[in-house]
């Protein structure tokens, strides 16, 4: 098995919109594309983390609509699950006419399986007197059930035990330096492929800077004097015009990390920038984006894919700042477990209210504090075990962060999720 190259194929692709409801258009695509004709009535139910991260964030090439009732109907009537993460390049204004009808019906029903600890999706489509289901579970792209009427036709391990990935177990195993060595020995074909992931990533954020959000006003306070020219402001204001144009519903994809595209941007263009910045090495650079993907990963293989705690900021600022540390020392322990010390420190509360406008905001301050925490580690300052929640070492601080979000927060999302399904009561 080799982890990096399971890593960059199951955790880092392109996404158009947001994982979650993307995902929940995928496999509502791969149900109806089973039934062949236009839904009559669709059944969807999601774990929490999905329902929270679908409930208003915009989804592309829908004229605005959120939530993933759309996502949902538009899928299931474009019916090509082979585009995977980008089904909805194919939405026509037709489809988002009868999509639109679907909902405003009613005929599209979403509940959430409060249960569920591990991300979760079950389409079923109903047609012509026929249902077809698909499930999803443990990760947006692995499916573990596909059935017409009673006849399975696709089916593995899921149900009540969780669904373990054989790479997500191994990197579980592994330590920084491990993931040091991973990125080290990148070759030609991971090379072009994080290359990939750059200019796509650089190119919504271009869009993003019109958006009129929070990278923009980042832009503004730097050309009023109110924030300096420098490689904070410029990776601030990259980061959050990026997010801007994705959660605003933007129809150009990103490329994702630890299954995120907001990940995705702060793993791959806060490295980017700071290399870019410092003249680094374009080698060095694109090794750090690796590293940073494997990084985040292995985060997110203890705080869970999705999780009370906010992944844009944590899990992906974590990637970030050690990479940064590697463009500019190599491979250092100490300074490494400096880096994550203090970027957990400073952002490891912070919570996941779902998809929305607001995450920018979110990635901003994950870029900002991962490359300061990359800094002051890099001078040999940080956080040590004397302080909180913070371990011996870098791996053991990320363990005691993802105990506080397992166990501390178990019922975050459930309280979150009530919060915000009593708004759309009153």
């Amino acid at each position: 098995m080799n982890i990096l190259k399971d890593v960059l194929k199951h955790e880092v692709f392109p996404a158009l919109g947001c994982t979650e409801p993307i995902a929940v258009a995928w496999a509502a695509a791969l149900a109806g594309q089973q039934l062949d004709a236009d839904p009559e009535r669709m059944d969807v139910i999601v774990d929490q983390g999905v329902y929270k991260n679908g409930f208003a964030v915009a989804v592309p090439n829908s004229g605005g609509k959120k939530g993933n009732a759309i996502a949902a109907a538009l899928g299931a009537l474009i019916r090509r699950p082979e585009l995977e993460m980008k089904i909805l390049q194919e939405v026509t204004p037709e489809i988002v006419t009868r999509a639109n009808e679907l909902v405003s019906e009613k005929a599209v029903v979403i509940q959430p399986d409060r249960s569920r600890s591990q991300l979760y999706i079950d389409v079923t489509v109903h047609a012509n007197g026929h249902r077809a289901r698909a499930v999803l579970e443990g990760s947006h792209r692995n499916v573990v059930l596909l059935q017409i009427d009673n006849q399975v036709l696709q089916s593995s391990p899921g149900g009540s035990a969780p669904v373990t990935l054989p790479y997500r177990e191994q990197l579980k195993t592994m330590n920084l330096m491990d993931f040091v060595a991973l990125a080290q020995q990148i070759d030609e074909e991971d090379e072009a492929f994080l290359r990939e992931g750059i200019f796509m990533n650089l190119k919504i954020a271009k869009v993003g800077e019109t958006c009129q959000k929070v990278g923009f006003y980042l832009a503004d306070l730097r050309e009023r004097g109110f924030l300096l020219d420098d490689v904070f402001s410029s990776s601030r204001i990259l980061t959050a015009s990026a997010a801007d144009a994705r959660m605003g519903g933007v129809a150009l994809p990103v490329m994702s990390s630890g299954q995120s595209g907001n990940q995705g941007i702060v793993a791959i263009l806060v490295p980017y920038n700071v290399g870019k910045y410092f003249r680094v090495d374009e080698k060095k650079v694109l090794q750090s984006i690796a590293l940073s993907h494997l990084v985040n990963s292995y985060v997110k293989c203890y705080t869970g894919s999705l999780s009370p705690l906010c992944g844009c900021a944590i899990a992906s600022g974590v990637g970030a700042a050690v990479a940064i540390v590697f463009q500019q020392v190599g491979a250092d322990r100490e300074r490494m477990k400096l880096a994550v010390n203090n970027l957990i420190s400073d952002l490891g509360g912070m919570l996941c209210d779902g998809a929305k406008s607001g995450c920018a905001l979110k990635v901003a301050s994950s870029t900002d504090s991962a490359i300061l925490a990359a800094y002051m580690a890099i001078h040999h300052h940080g956080i040590n075990e004397s302080e909180g929640f913070v371990g011996r070492s870098a791996e053991e601080t990320i363990w005691n962060l993802s105990t506080i979000g397992r166990t501390g927060m178990a019922m975050a999302d459930d309280t979150m999720l009530r919060i915000m399904e009593d708004k759309l009561r009153s």
